[in-house]
């Protein structure tokens, strides 16, 4: 018999005389809706990606807190699709930017419905501009307040309602990784993103809280259509591999697999729904 055929046998039979045995399958794993009976708070919930995760996580069976900022048409819709799904949805219109709000999103979210296990961090702005000299001081305040100083208010608020096995999804992008010569400040808050996912994955391991992040890359959007010229848009996604932009509904999945107890083992990590490209760090 080969070396490598031995080890092979060895492996089989040590399993056997193991006490503690790996685990194949769990009664989990045997459950239609991974997110039943879950309370999800999901900020920029009413439209493109936020919209699509609010509706994934309906369909696995999560109540959804949709928190938006002044488009009530957009939220309402969005409302709408959730409770198609058989749950319900609480809107919440707020500015995230401003920490005493984010205070208060969580409280009206224990005060509906006695806890949140979901924590998805991914309303974001962002403001092209071609050169360093155009981007003020009020718009990098704005885009940082919003984009990641939020992260940070709404993780302090949620943590004390937090328990072993929630989680912590946070919308980085792929411009975290290779930029983008348009939007200096935005992909700067997109790296700051990866970095407070890494960290505080490491902070919250003990407490059994998993912290992870989503990086798509051109996904078709309402963002996409109110912030680039007609010309962006036309060439928008065709330079990945797959030679066109992602749908909100492709990068939804991986809301839900993180969410979900799928990801038991996963924390600190960050998919990539791009396109093909590939990414190291």
């Amino acid at each position: 018999m080969k070396k490598h055929e031995r080890e092979i046998d060895n492996a089989a039979s040590e399993e056997k005389r193991m006490k503690d045995k790996p685990v194949f399958e769990r009664p989990y794993d045997r459950q239609t809706q991974r997110l039943k009976n879950k309370i999800a708070l999901i900020t920029g919930g009413d439209s493109g990606i936020g919209r699509a995760v609010s509706i994934a996580f309906a369909r696995e069976g999560a109540n959804v807190a949709i928190v938006y900022k002044k488009n009530d048409a957009d939220a309402e819709e969005t409302k709408k699709l959730v409770e198609e799904k058989g749950t319900k949805a609480l809107l919440i219109e707020s500015d995230i930017s401003n920490e005493e709000n984010c205070n208060e999103i969580i409280e009206k979210v224990i005060r509906e419905w006695g806890k949140l296990d979901i924590l998805v961090n991914n309303a974001a702005v962002q403001f092209p501009q071609k050169e360093v000299e155009d981007i003020s001081a009020d718009q990098m305040k704005q885009t940082f307040e919003t984009n990641i100083f939020s992260n940070f208010y709404l993780v302090k608020a949620a943590l004390p309602h937090l328990k072993k096995g929630s989680s912590i999804i946070n919308t980085a992008s792929v411009v975290a990784y290779r930029g983008n010569p348009l939007l200096l400040d935005y992909s700067s808050t997109k790296g700051a993103i990866v970095a407070f996912t890494r960290t505080l994955s490491g902070m919250l391991a003990d407490k059994k809280i998993r912290v992870n992040a989503v990086a798509p890359g051109p996904i078709w959007t309402p963002l996409i259509v109110s912030t680039f010229t007609k010309e962006h848009q036309r060439k928008f996604g065709k330079d990945t591999p797959m030679k066109r932009p992602g749908q909100p509904a492709e990068v939804a999945p991986a809301y839900v697999f993180l969410a979900s107890e799928d990801a038991s083992y996963i924390s600190g990590q960050v998919i990539h729904i791009n396109g093909g490209e590939p990414v190291n760090g």
